[in-house]
């Protein structure tokens, strides 16, 4: 018999108190141990929760209590939960959190404080999708070329409704709040942090990189507009927002944005609020994990797999995936080092001689043009839709900036990049 502590009874640990009650038998078996919801840690004792479990205020009732095994770290933030974590493992409990932002920030001290101890964390990235115990095992043989995905439910719900049902965003924003897609604040999801948070995990486990959020490029879903759509439609792409690892030579790519992706790759068919992951080695090809990503019962389940792994196994293994660190001369590569396709979205005065400026400038900094739409606007103005061929980020950045300088466009131009 293994007793649990839950720390946060929200929509998560709930179901994870509840999952383990409702199908108790069949755990049972497959852990071959009983797995005991006995105590929840809530902030707030007078908030009704549909729990059937004894709850405390008192974080020290559970770290303290020496007959608590597994600690199921549900209650979100970095600093606290850190502390909380780092002193359920130095008194010995195993550990089982979905907690991304932690991890992002701090999964190589972790590690090293976990040792032996247990310490899981499948669903810290994309919900009930297996891609931890996938990349840690599964795909243990192989280098790993590139990991692409969907990462986050809510954008793609939000991009998904644009692109099918031309609705602007923030109509659909508004919409994803009322369902309880998108926070109040919607900042974390829409400006692609929670996905950065879960590509951190990923890029560790697969090529031993010890990035931060602040050091990767990160860009959100804010400014996609209604002639964003119109190309990629026009040009068969879909717009998804990807957080992408690869390596190149010696450095790491680490990089989450919104991306045109062609219409016939498997991620560009990952709609609404699942999730997808395409997963690239060198001796298995392409692998694809799709599911949601998000939601109670789903993240539960995840909670509840990595609870019944260490029911069986006892003694943890490395909580990334390696006993010593690996690739010691892999570095990060810089944001404005990346190579890519690039659209651009210029509004314009629609007059003669003004897309031979255009191409001039983009010339001038190395950027060929491959596709081109042209869009009538109001008071003779239009939008000029560019795609170019494959460049560099400091190239694009540079482009840009000198066609701000000179006059040419009439607003900031926008820019997305292309994942052929």
């Amino acid at each position: 018999m293994l007793n649990i502590a839950i720390i946060g009874v929200g929509t998560v640990g709930s179901s994870v108190a509840n999952i383990l009650k409702d199908n108790k038998e069949i755990i049972t078996a497959r852990a071959g141990r009983e797995l005991i919801p006995t105590i929840g840690v809530v902030n707030n004792l007078n908030k009704k929760r549909d729990v059937s479990i004894e709850l405390t205020d008192d974080i020290n009732k559970v770290l303290d209590d020496d007959s608590i095994d597994i600690v199921v770290e549900l209650m979100g933030g970095v600093d606290k939960a850190y502390e909380v974590v780092k002193k359920a493992l130095e008194k010995g409990k195993a550990v089982v959190t979905a907690n991304k932002a932690l991890l992002a920030y701090h999964r190589y001290e972790l590690q090293e404080f976990a040792q032996d101890i247990p310490f899981e964390y499948e669903a810290a990235v994309a919900g009930g999708i297996p891609i931890i115990n996938a990349l840690r095992e599964g795909l243990t043989a192989n280098n790993i070329i590139s990991i692409k995905g969907i990462m986050n439910g809510t954008c793609n719900y939000m991009l998904t409704k644009m692109i099918n049902e031309g609705v602007e965003y923030n109509q659909i924003l508004k919409e994803a709040q009322d369902l309880g897609y998108a926070e109040a604040d919607p900042t974390f999801d829409v400006g692609g942090f929670d996905a950065a948070h879960k590509l951190l995990i990923l890029g560790s486990i697969a090529y031993g990189i010890d990035a931060k959020p602040e050091e990767i490029l990160i860009e959100g879903i804010q400014n996609i507009t209604s002639f964003d759509i119109e190309f990629a439609k026009e040009f068969n792409y879909s717009i998804k927002l990807l957080g992408i690892a690869k390596r190149v030579g010696d450095e790491i790519e680490l990089r989450v944005h919104p991306a045109f992706v062609p219409n016939d790759q498997m991620i560009a068919k990952v709609d609404g609020v699942m999730n997808g992951i395409s997963v690239i080695g060198d001796k298995v090809g392409e692998t694809m994990y799709y599911g949601p990503g998000a939601g109670g019962d789903a993240t539960a389940s995840a909670v509840i797999a990595n609870i019944v792994d260490i029911a069986r196994r006892g003694k943890g293994s490395p909580m990334l995936g390696y006993e010593k660190s690996f690739n010691k001369n892999l570095k990060l590569l810089p944001k404005d080092a990346i190579k890519t396709k690039y659209y651009l979205r210029l509004e314009v005065n629609d007059k003669a001689g003004v897309l031979a400026k255009i191409a001039t400038i983009l010339g001038d900094c190395g950027i060929s043009i491959e596709k081109m739409l042209q869009k009538p606007l109001k008071n003779e103005k239009s939008n000029l839709l560019l795609a170019t061929h494959t460049c560099v980020e400091k190239d694009i950045i540079n482009a840009i900036t000198e066609l701000e300088n000179s006059k040419v466009v009439t607003q900031k131009p926008a820019m997305i990049r292309i994942e052929a």
